[in-house]
């Protein structure tokens, strides 16, 4: 087995640049984490993509919520992946369902269509769908590169002995990557159980705000914030080389 893949989860520019000296291998590179993640902002993308040197993937969601996306959104998808084809990413992450709770095939389709030689994996909307075990199937017929799983569980350590069962049902069509509450506790344990070749996880820490002026009044608007540890990916890495 070769070494399991280490995707972070990035919520900004910084948090990109902090995988990237963490020894992370690929940057998923997303705004709002806390509500699931939507697209980020085209200056954040092309200024990422100037100063991050490891493949940067864009996550194309137009709004926190459903899957479920009228003509409008899936408009606004199509307008960020033909952003993300201009400034160079190397691959987006998408997805979206019907209102069965099934792969919507006829949106998935324009939107891997849109995105033409850059990479495509889906999303966790596939942790939602109504079954996994053919949703798997579909998402292989439409071409993915790789499919993002807790096992449609809150972790992947959860969700892992279902994690595995997708692993063996994709064999060498599509990779599974296994994310949703991986640390560096438990990240090998995950891929030991789950036989994975790719991990996804946030490696979150505390930025603390520089500013020495602060409106106790509003503090909502002077907040520190979270954003991707350099050292917290560094050791997730490193216990990535031991398996």
């Amino acid at each position: 087995m070769t070494q399991p893949l280490l995707e972070i989860a990035a919520n900004s520019m910084g948090s990109a640049l902090a995988a990237q000296e963490g020894g992370a291998d690929r940057v998923e590179l997303c705004a709002n984490l806390g509500e699931g993640g939507t697209t980020q902002s085209h200056g954040t993308i092309a200024v990422t993509r100037d100063r991050v040197h490891i493949p940067v993937y864009a996550l194309i969601r137009p709004r926190a919520g459903d899957f479920c996306y009228d003509d409008a959104e899936v408009e606004v998808m199509l307008r960020d992946i033909k952003t993300c084809v201009a400034l160079g990413c190397d691959g987006v992450v998408i997805g979206a369902l019907d209102v069965e709770g099934d792969i919507d095939i006829a949106t998935c389709r324009t939107l891997i269509a849109a995105a033409g030689p850059l990479g495509v994996t889906f999303h966790r909307a596939f942790d939602v769908v109504r079954d996994q075990s053919r949703a798997l199937e579909t998402i292989i017929d439409l071409g993915c590169e790789r499919v993002l799983t807790s096992g449609g569980e809150a972790t992947a350590l959860a969700g892992v002995k279902r994690i595995e069962g997708f692993v063996e049902q994709a064999g060498s069509r599509l990779v599974v990557m296994a994310g949703a509450g991986i640390n560096a506790s438990n990240i090998q344990g995950i891929v030991d159980r789950s036989h994975v070749h790719e991990v996804h996880a946030s490696a979150r820490g505390m930025r603390l705000s520089p500013s020495r002026h602060r409106n106790d009044q509003l503090p909502e608007l002077q907040a520190d914030w979270w954003e991707a540890d350099s050292g917290i990916i560094r050791t997730m890495a490193e216990a990535l080389h031991r398996i």
